[in-house]
């Protein structure tokens, strides 16, 4: 049973989920202060009690780790973050393949490369008398139109980008343009060809682009996907256009000049903001667009291929070991990638490190077990209790493929930081499995041994 004062804990921290009043960054170790509204109704855990020990922690998982659910091929690293080292480990010495857990790295070297406060604009630029480009900027969550439906982070919209543009071509006696499009900020392919032949067709994801709205959505909140989002979000510019009183014709593909001034622009949520989004989401569109800003950051260029030799300098920097990861997006679709735990892990605990600041909205864009995002119908089942609203964690799901990493404080005050995966789970199995997940990870945060 949970001790009064963290069954406290629990209660408030669903209230205030529930009322929207807490941060995405609240109750974060070290965290600083988002941009979203209200004071803080929750104070970060501080107290650190008796240090874990690896058979106390063995204890409390070993009948876990036992479920046939897991399949042959599982296992779970531990880290205690409030004393710096490694606590425990099973089945962690072969990489796994980690599904949508390998955006916590994208993310965190996203972060390290550009910073929290970092925005991507998206412009429109004047080439000449009655000519003007659109150009992206790589903005992953740029949208048409604003919609109630859209949450947080508020969005930059076509709709208030055709109004400024419009705006300053009136100024300028200019009532008829003719409008091309800059997608060529992003390089090579743009779909990685280590995804699934039915990715694009099923709207799994879509062919990333620097220019897109409703990230490359056909329509908002349909899986549809547009065979050229660059072209379909010049398409909806122009309908707007339009509509705010300037003729003009159909979108074509064109350079915008290097240095040319924009007529008007619009910008993202900051970085910290779309980190966040990406990772109570895994949105998998969101990752892939921001691993090509990290190989554009690092020198290495705007493709996915430049994009995971970024990513890997930049972890590498980070202190932390790649050489036994091999890592091919940043969304974690291909199974083709296989990462060891303690990397997985390793992405949370520099992001928990006092000494990178710059990396907290890793940590507060986590999914809290049992209320929000990725997470928000876990937790239910018997054995898992003791983790609702402790748990924090990225998820990862391919059929076969469950993990999750993230931290949770035990009952002693420590943090923990762990990762947990299969990737050989039987397909009948799924529910049991990711129940499993949960079960271990909530025995972590009941564990204080």
């Amino acid at each position: 049973m949970a001790r009064p004062a963290r069954a406290a804990f629990v209660t408030l921290l669903a209230t205030a989920l529930c009322a929207g009043l807490v941060s995405s960054a609240r109750a974060v170790p070290g965290s600083v202060q988002t941009t979203q509204q209200a004071p803080p109704v929750l104070t970060p855990a501080t107290t650190e009690g008796a240090a874990p020990t690896a058979a106390g922690v063995g204890t409390a998982l070993a009948a876990i780790l036992k479920d046939p659910s897991l399949g042959p091929h599982h296992g779970i690293y531990v880290y205690d973050a409030s004393r710096g080292k490694p606590v425990f480990s099973v089945g962690a010495a072969t990489p796994y393949t980690p599904a949508s857990t390998l955006k916590l790295l994208t993310t965190v070297s996203a972060l390290a490369t550009l910073g929290p406060d970092h925005t991507f604009a998206t412009k429109v630029v004047s080439t000449g008398k009655g000519s003007i480009v659109l150009v992206g900027g790589g903005d992953p969550l740029l949208t048409a139109k604003a919609s109630a439906s859209d949450g947080f982070p508020a969005r930059a919209t076509l709709q208030a980008l055709a109004a400024s543009t419009a705006k300053a071509l009136k100024a300028q006696g200019v009532a008829s343009v003719t409008l091309g499009y800059d997608a060529s900020l992003f390089s090579g392919p743009a779909v990685n060809a280590n995804w699934e032949a039915n990715y694009i067709p099923e709207g799994i994801a879509a062919p990333t682009s620097s220019l897109w709205v409703n990230e490359g959505r056909v329509s908002p909140g349909m899986a549809k996907r547009a065979t050229s989002p660059a072209l379909a979000a010049a398409t909806s510019f122009q309908r707007l256009l339009t509509q705010y009183g300037i003729k003009v014709g159909a979108a074509k593909a064109a350079a915008a000049p290097a240095g040319a001034t924009p007529l008007a622009q619009v910008k993202s949520p900051t970085l910290g903001q779309i980190v966040e989004y990406v990772n109570l989401h895994s949105d998998n569109d969101g990752a892939e667009v921001l691993l090509r800003h990290v190989g554009i950051a690092t020198g290495n260029g705007g493709s996915y291929a430049g994009g995971v030799q970024g990513l890997r300098a930049t972890l590498t920097k980070l202190g932390l070991d790649v050489s036994k990861a091999r890592i091919y997006d940043g969304s974690g679709l291909t199974r083709a990638n296989k990462v060891p735990l303690d990397l997985l892990a390793g992405a949370v605990r520099v992001a928990v490190s006092k000494d990178h600041p710059e990396l907290r909205h890793l940590l507060s864009g986590l999914p809290v077990a049992g209320f929000n995002g990725s997470l928000r119908q876990r937790f239910t089942s018997a054995g898992t209790g003791t983790g609702t609203g402790l748990v924090r964690a990225k998820t990862g799901t391919l059929t076969g493929v469950h993990s999750l990493a993230g931290y949770a404080r035990d009952r002693s005050g420590t943090l923990l930081v762990f990762a947990i995966a299969s990737d050989s789970v039987p397909v009948p199995k799924t529910l049991d499995a990711r129940a499993a997940l949960d079960r271990a990870t909530a025995a972590l945060a009941n564990c204080g041994c």
